[in-house]
């Protein structure tokens, strides 16, 4: 048995658990290898399979990137437009000296124009950050996905998880994209 364009990826995942991903070219390619793993002594619970007639992506943890570099994006805006605000109000006593305007309408314009300038370049920041690092194995997967391909994830121990590397290795061709 063998599979033809498998792709093997190994990620560190929270509490102590890793994770692989087998990028597969077909359906059937996809089935073998799930039943190689659990010939092999792979528990079922360890495995999905990810494509068309099985598991979506969301129910795996590969999230839609738009969503990501929103949530990131909305929720840095929130921070960095909060701390533009604190430093317009830490500013106000060193340029008020200076202003034209009473103090007080100095502060508050001194105020919002840097929290309004701290939320823009944290929208724009956060909106980056979670589309390009943290969404970028997600679009990769995604378009593989969209071409019909299928990914086999197996998520457990270290051990558990160079066993299946391991094995399916063993079986593998591989060809290049």
């Amino acid at each position: 048995m063998s599979f033809t364009g498998v792709t093997l990826l190994t990620a560190t995942r929270p509490r102590r658990s890793r994770l692989m991903i087998a990028v597969l070219p077909d359906e059937a390619s996809g089935l073998q290898a799930y039943r190689l793993l659990q010939q092999h002594g792979i528990s079922p619970e360890h495995l999905a399979l990810v494509g068309e007639g099985y598991s979506r992506p969301e129910q795996v943890g590969l999230v839609d990137p738009m969503q990501l570099a929103w949530k990131r994006g909305c929720s840095t805006t929130l921070l960095t437009g909060s701390l533009g605000l604190a430093a317009g109000a830490v500013l106000h006593p060193l340029l008020a000296a200076k202003a034209l305007v009473g103090p007080n309408a100095f502060w508050l314009v001194t105020a919002l124009a840097a929290g309004a300038m701290g939320g823009f370049s944290g929208a724009v920041l956060g909106a980056l950050s979670g589309f390009l690092w943290e969404g970028s194995a997600s679009v990769a997967y995604r378009s593989r996905l969209r071409q019909g391909q299928y990914l086999l994830m197996l998520e457990g121990p270290e051990e558990l998880v160079r066993k299946g590397r391991d094995t399916l290795s063993q079986y593998s061709v591989r060809h290049p994209d």
